[in-house]
């Protein structure tokens, strides 16, 4: 249990809170490279952080993501003309680039020097893993890129998506490290979603809804081990990454399937996109798994047309289904790994009020992980951070049997680091 004023600094991620300047230490998933495809683009509308932005590509390819209303009246540019190396107003055709330096003010009078004092704020953003990545905190401390393992793979071995969830970033994140939730909300899944089916791991999930949970720091953020009985000689462990400051690793469900994780993005403190990802180390998707990821299996979704909200929502029940509830074929009448997840965090209210919670043993993770980022705060002007080095982000998790007297950190060190054209461990 929190205490309101505790609450308050892990949930409140706006410009000047003790968080926002957190988070802006880091670089962020700002949006899909496909969203600003190509030179004189579109301008897309982008929040984060609860900033509105305005990203686009100039006329040579470069990105901008700048504050979204013109420094002149306050229009919003996202109606504005991207053309000749610059983002122009549609107001009054005050135009910027991709620094945010006003470069035409033909509003003015000819000769007139006040367009060199202005400036539109600005934020450095670039392409990687085809995702736009931007920077929001002190320009003479920008760190590295994140170093996540699918970031260096070829398109055809990656699939990455996002949608927006209606709450706050902290509740959604909390349930990827939230590895005792798979025996009840997904228990009937398991075995026919085509991203999850025809593991051995399942049955230990279904067999024993009583994981006992152990949890270690690690240099990026957190180690977290779930065990379950497996026989007599051995334990079943699940052991999840969660790096600094919002992203997980997902154990694997067979090396068959692809791995996954998320990255919890705040958009405002009511709102924030979760990012998903699948991928293979070694192998190109087959039409298979092709199929299913377009489909939005797995972590993924099915969008409500022309956005990135989920067709399951709160104004729907999520499409809830009591008939196949009752038949078991859902735990709880939702269907969709990824839906049965957001629908029960959404339910928590905007933003959950943990004053009122009762956390016991299988907690365990949530409890560090808030812990760590509490931390974390006093550390804001360190160049220490967990998760700044991507060496920090170079890891795997994984599912694994291991002798009943191995600590799991040492039992499965081999496995939960990047090894370069070689395949994860998962059962």
């Amino acid at each position: 249990m929190l205490t309101r004023e505790q609450n308050d600094l892990l949930t409140q991620t706006g410009p000047g809170t003790p968080m926002g300047n957190l988070f802006r230490r880091y670089w962020i998933p700002a949006l899909l490279a496909e969203e600003i495809e190509g030179a004189d683009c579109d301008p897309v509308r982008v929040q984060l952080l609860g900033e509105k932005l305005i990203a686009f590509r100039d006329s040579e390819g470069r990105i901008g993501l700048i504050d979204e209303f013109c420094s002149h009246r306050t229009a919003s540019l996202y109606f504005g003309r991207n053309e000749e190396g610059g983002l122009r107003c549609a107001y009054h055709g005050w135009k910027y680039d991709i620094d945010g330096n006003c470069v035409d003010m033909p509003s003015e009078p000819e000769g007139s020097k006040f367009c060199s004092k202005i400036k539109q704020r600005a934020y450095r953003a670039v392409e990687a893993g085809g995702l736009i990545w931007a920077y929001m905190g002190d320009p003479d401390k920008e760190p590295p890129l994140p170093d996540l393992e699918w970031m260096d793979l070829n398109p055809e071995k990656r699939f990455i998506s996002k949608r927006r969830q209606f709450s706050n970033y902290l509740q959604a994140m909390e349930g990827g490290i939230d590895s005792s939730h798979v025996s009840f909300a997904h228990r009937f899944n398991l075995d026919d979603d085509p991203l999850h089916s025809g593991t051995e791991g399942n049955k230990y999930l279904k067999a024993d809804t009583r994981p006992k949970f152990e949890v270690a720091e690690s240099d990026g953020g957190l180690l977290i081990g779930a065990r379950r009985n497996a026989d007599e000689e051995s334990y079943y462990w699940r052991i999840t990454q969660w790096m600094m400051p919002w992203y997980t690793i997902i154990p694997p469900f067979g090396e068959h399937n692809p791995m996954g994780g998320h990255a919890w993005v705040p958009i405002d403190d009511e709102t924030c996109w979760a990012w998903s990802w699948n991928y293979h180390p070694t192998a190109d998707f087959g039409e298979r798994e092709i199929n299913a990821l377009n489909g939005g299996d797995g972590i993924h979704v099915k969008y409500k047309p022309g956005t990135y909200d989920p067709l399951a929502s709160a104004e729907n029940d999520y499409l809830m289904d009591r008939g196949a509830q009752r038949r078991k074929e859902t735990f709880s009448g939702i269907a969709g790994i990824a839906a049965q997840d957001f629908s029960l965090q959404e339910s928590m209210g905007i933003v959950a009020d943990r004053t009122k919670e009762r956390l016991g043993t299988s907690d365990a993770a949530i409890i560090l992980a808030r812990r760590r980022l509490l931390a974390a705060l006093d550390e804001v002007d360190s160049g220490e951070l967990p998760g700044l080095d991507p060496a920090h982000t170079r890891v795997r998790s994984t599912s694994i049997l291991l002798p009943r007297d191995v600590p799991f950190q040492e039992g499965a060190k081999d496995v939960l680091v990047v090894k370069p054209g070689e395949n994860f461990h998962s059962i």
